[in-house]
């Protein structure tokens, strides 16, 4: 066999090797297990194509995108390479031909979706064929908190374990936590050789703006590139088609792409957006992994995107060819939160979900960053010394000020309130706002009641937004959302250390018009983001629309009152005997943090005044159970007995006497008298 080099220059055409390249194709030719992390536009597939050439047998490739497979299997047949692939937007003849190479021998590089692991017809097919290698390209997607999280990629593990075969994995998105996933769930008891070729895109310039009239700041940026190809991400489908229809009337070429769409409709977007110069896709994150096209100019995002790694690779899309490319991020407070309910609504548990909160803040310190955009996100990564030039804080640098003392004050309002309130809560106190959950805390007295009144309430707020992105503070899922200070907080927070600020996303929040209305307060927005999870998870599990659980408004109303008993939870409009009996525990449980164990006949009482007198007769009994002195034989009455005198109210001893019976009624006759006539 040919050696690398050759190999490089006649079937790929190449004289050189990218930087990174040539020693990760060596490790893996020579069998070693690998995780390489190198950016997007390196030439990941290189490293392991070319290997597959060195070595005997098939190597299989698992890849999460049907239009990127077919690509890259044209590209190497092209090359007159024999590889193939074997998914759901095959031909029949196009299968029968993978098969005829598979049974002849002559097949070198087979690809797979990962659901196709779920077959065991495919698992004894890959048994008996000559499998020599593994190659998983976008292993990140094996991260299951991650945001390109594939379920079925925790399979390949076990088809490693299965198949004995080394194991070669490429992204180019993982930070040190989600390499130690992939190396967990890949490799299991096998350490890989890791490369790690960097993240830095040079060519790639990066700005940020704050929302400002956004679909006009979209198409301004698009008619200065008119021409030239590019994406614009958006959070929701419908935003891609009515900002796709907005750009198609300005004169551009546009078209959107989302995971609603008929099958025949993505695949058409995506082969119009190959094929076509000048094309815009306004899309979801649906489209993009894979994205093979070298000359996107451009990629914009409408609205924030869900973390710091998932707008690394969105942009990573742009300027493949290493020719200069631009990006534009917008972002705004209910971009944040959107993010933060999407986090606190997902099944992560809580130590996950506040990790992400953390990939969050990240996401908003570089935003918010106050010195070159480059040097913070690669900062991220772990990179440091990287000169750039080319972020819109090196064209023009942020205004900048001294924010210790506001910080402080912040951090002080959060340490004097136990760190269990949120953002809304603690401006209420910073600016000496008296409403009523101020007061009915007594939080009125505490020191930090009014010391921020220099500052509006929306000026807090981005003060608070940009304590988060220096990550000094994270909503605490355990607690819905209440704001806790990191360990980077504490020395800021004792005066041993300072902090710098900028005044522009101040005096920008200063003149911001006032915010809409949302359907809830602040404060109370993560509580019900929990019961929406909740909800989500028990309509999941029974295969129900989620209404059929409660509906929005029934959630709202118990985010906003906060019952803390079966009793209070009763009187929850929407929530009947039947639900109470069927869920109210459950969602007792979402807001208070603990179970509260009723029994039957008590449950049917919930809400009412009669649950009351139910509970102060077992009270009572409870009192007696060993007679007035405490030395008598145990007794004690039936729950149906409780529930009959609780119905029937009995005035006198003989009518109890009916209900309990003569030993019982001797017992307790006095005391239940008493508890029903104090009653009334």
């Amino acid at each position: 066999m040919a050696d690398s080099a050759t190999l490089l220059r006649d079937i790929f055409g190449f004289d050189a090797f990218r930087p990174g390249q040539e020693e990760i194709v060596e490790a893996v030719a020579a069998g070693r297990d690998v995780l390489a992390i190198m950016p997007t536009g390196g030439g990941k597939s290189l490293c392991f194509q070319l290997p597959a050439l060195m070595r005997a047998g098939v190597t299989v490739v698992i890849s999460p995108l049907i239009a990127l497979m077919r690509d890259q299997v044209r590209a190497l047949r092209a090359a007159g390479v024999d590889a193939g692939a074997l998914t759901s937007g095959n031909t029949e003849e196009e299968t029968e031909a993978v098969w005829a190479a598979i049974t002849s021998g002559t097949l070198k590089l087979l690809y797979l979706a990962p659901e196709r692991l779920a077959s065991a017809g495919a698992q004894d097919m890959l048994r008996r064929m000559n499998v020599s290698m593994i190659a998983v390209d976008e292993a990140h997607c094996v991260s299951q908190w991650g945001h390109d999280f594939r379920p079925d990629y925790l399979r390949i593990g076990e088809l490693r374990a299965a198949l004995d075969v080394p194991v070669a994995a490429f992204t180019a998105t993982a930070d040190a936590e989600t390499r130690d996933e992939i190396v967990q769930r890949l490799f299991a008891d096998r350490q890989p050789e890791q490369f790690l070729h960097g993240f830095d895109r040079p060519n790639i310039h990066l700005a940020f703006a704050a929302k400002d009239q956004p679909r006009r700041q979209i198409l301004d940026f698009a008619a200065a590139r008119k021409g030239q190809s590019g994406i614009v991400y958006c959070g929701t489908r419908a935003k891609t088609e009515a900002l796709a229809k907005a750009l198609t009337e300005a004169g551009h070429a546009a078209i959107h792409y989302h995971g609603g769409m008929e099958a025949d409709l993505r695949r058409t977007a995506e082969t119009r957006f190959q094929q076509e110069d000048g094309l815009i896709v306004v899309a979801t994150v649906a489209f993009g992994m894979g994205v093979d096209k070298p000359d996107i100019r451009w990629v914009a995002h409408a609205d924030l995107p869900k973390s710091i790694e998932a707008y690394y690779q969105e942009i990573g899309r742009a300027g493949r060819d290493g020719a200069p490319a631009e990006t534009l991020t917008l972002f705004g407070p209910d971009d944040i939160r959107l993010r933060r309910s999407q986090i606190d609504e997902g099944l992560a548990p809580p130590e996950r979900r506040m990790a992400d909160h953390g990939r969050l803040n990240a996401l908003l310190g570089l935003a918010e960053a106050l010195e070159c955009r480059r040097a913070t996100l690669l900062g991220y990564f772990g990179e440091t010394g990287i000169s750039c030039g080319k972020c819109d804080l090196c064209d023009r640098p942020a205004e900048v000020f001294d924010g210790t003392e506001a910080v402080r004050k912040a951090l002080s309002a959060i340490l004097r309130t136990d760190e269990w309130f949120g953002a809304g809560h603690l401006i209420d106190i910073l600016t000496g706002n008296p409403t009523e959950k101020v007061k009915a805390r007594g939080h009125e007295d505490l020191p930090t009641f009014g010391v921020g009144r220099d500052l509006k309430r929306g000026e807090w707020q981005a003060i608070f937004r940009q304590m988060m992105g220096h990550d000094l503070i994270r909503p605490n899922p355990d607690r819905h959302g209440a704001l806790t200070m990191t360990a980077g907080a504490r020395p800021i927070l004792r005066g041993e250390d300072t902090i710098r600020l900028r005044r522009d996303s101040i005096t920008a929040a200063k003149a911001r018009r006032p915010a809409v209305k949302t359907l809830i307060n602040e404060e109370d927005e993560p509580l019900l983001s929990a019961l929406k999870a909740k909800r989500r998870e028990l309509a999941e599990t029974q295969g129900v629309p989620a209404y059929i659980i409660f509906n929005d408004r029934t959630l709202i109303e118990m985010a906003e009152t906060r019952p803390d008993t079966l009793d209070a939870m009763a009187g929850i409009s929407g929530v009947g005997a039947k639900k109470l009996d069927t869920y109210g525990a459950t969602f007792l449980s979402v807001i208070t943090g603990t179970s509260e164990e009723m029994h039957p006949k008590r449950m049917k009482l919930a809400g009412r005044e009669t649950g009351a007198l139910y509970d102060q007769l077992m009270a009572a009994q409870g009192n007696l159970h060993r007679g007035a002195d405490g030395t008598e034989k145990p007794l004690s009455c039936s729950t149906t007995q409780i529930s009959k005198v609780v119905e029937y109210k009995p005035r006198d001893a003989a009518a109890l006497e009916r209900i309990l019976g003569d030993r019982r009624a001797e017992r307790f006759g006095a005391a239940f008298l008493d508890v029903i006539a104090a009653t009334g």
